[in-house]
């Protein structure tokens, strides 16, 4: 499990056989009584400091899997470009409905009866927002935990670093018995074993999908992530900054955009070296700046974009979908408006 998470580029470090922890390498960091600053294991390359050590490499992590098979797998969510919602199950009094989503009013007519676990209150932050629920997310990656719990996968926005949180923090919380683990956490690697019972996949799917629009919000909203700067590459060139011409309705092309989307298309005969991802963040994000504008509706972009990121990439779904979310968002905050329109 250890080279199939690194072979995807998620970094991975070893967890203490039979337990959460990551695994101690020295006496020092057995007994913490020192910091990874001062820790030699970690400028020796080997495993040292939970995440802080992780890594790709495939003779490292053969080395320390060698050394010991029976350690657990674990994956530090940032570098991984992953954002996982830790739902739990815990039995504990429920708090005042004031704190069960920290920054939300839940409204008095809303009935709370039976609410127990983070399944609940995830369930109902989703329903406030008229989304299903990621803990029903059957189209991204899910792992039950021993204690009942479960672990929904997202592929992290290119833009949005997103911060760890615990669902009782004082500083940032999502929802009451609902964590989150990315930049500054890891998660457990389906497959491991620890003395509690075994993390589990759910269902078929195996791979992480993008993490929605709506949930990246919420992540805002708490706290858990800075509001995105621009990308440079994703900026609009002068020429969609200037004007918008050849506008007939919601439903057309504005030409700036059509140019663009050209660009993206034009990748189609390479397979590498075209600079796709650039190419499509910024046609994704000029056309946020013209939906924001209200020179074409958020659906039609979308479609134009995914129909030019599906000509382009076919086998790159997954990766065309992040990008095209994340930069539709960004460019919705620069509204264009061409010279004479108000």
């Amino acid at each position: 499990m250890a080279r199939w998470c690194a072979n995807r580029g998620w970094p991975v470090h070893p967890l203490t056989p039979g337990s959460k922890l990551p695994a101690a390498n020295c006496s020092s960091c057995a007994a913490r009584r020192h910091t990874a600053d001062g820790c030699p294991c970690l400028r020796a390359g080997r495993w040292c400091h939970g995440f802080l050590a992780a890594t790709t490499d495939p003779a490292t992590v053969t080395a320390w899997w060698t050394a010991n098979p029976a350690f657990g797998v674990g994956i530090a969510c940032g570098p991984a470009g992953l954002v996982v919602i830790d739902v739990d199950a815990h039995a504990a009094t429920v708090p005042d409905r004031s704190r069960l989503l920290p920054g939300i009013d839940i409204p008095d007519h809303v009935d709370l009866t039976g609410l127990a676990n983070g399944f609940h209150t995830l369930g109902l932050l989703a329903a406030l927002r008229g989304k299903p629920s990621p803990a029903d997310d059957t189209g991204t990656l899910r792992v039950r935990t021993p204690s009942g719990g479960t672990h929904v996968w997202y592929q992290a926005h290119p833009h949005l670093a997103v911060r760890s949180s615990s669902g009782s923090g004082k500083t940032r919380a999502l929802a009451w018995q609902v964590d989150v683990r990315a930049h500054g956490g890891y998660i457990i690697a389906p497959g491991t074993t620890t003395t509690a019972g075994t993390y589990t996949a759910i269902g078929d799917t195996r791979t992480p999908a993008p993490l929605p629009t709506w949930l990246a919000a919420e992540l805002l909203r708490t706290h858990h992530a800075d509001q995105p700067a621009a990308a440079p590459a994703a900026m609009p060139p002068p020429r969609a900054r200037q004007a918008v011409t050849a506008h007939a309705g919601h439903t057309s092309t504005p030409k700036a955009l059509a140019t663009l989307l050209d660009d993206v298309r034009a990748c189609a005969g390479t397979p590498e070296g075209t600079a796709f991802s650039e190419k499509l963040n910024r046609a994704a994000f000029t056309a946020g700046g013209l939906a924001a504008a209200g020179l074409l509706t958020e659906d039609h972009a979308e479609e134009l974009l995914t129909s030019a990121a599906q000509a382009a990439r076919p086998h790159q779904h997954r990766r065309s979908e992040s990008i095209i979310r994340a930069a539709l968002a960004a460019g919705a905050r620069h509204p264009f408006h061409p010279r004479g329109r108000s």
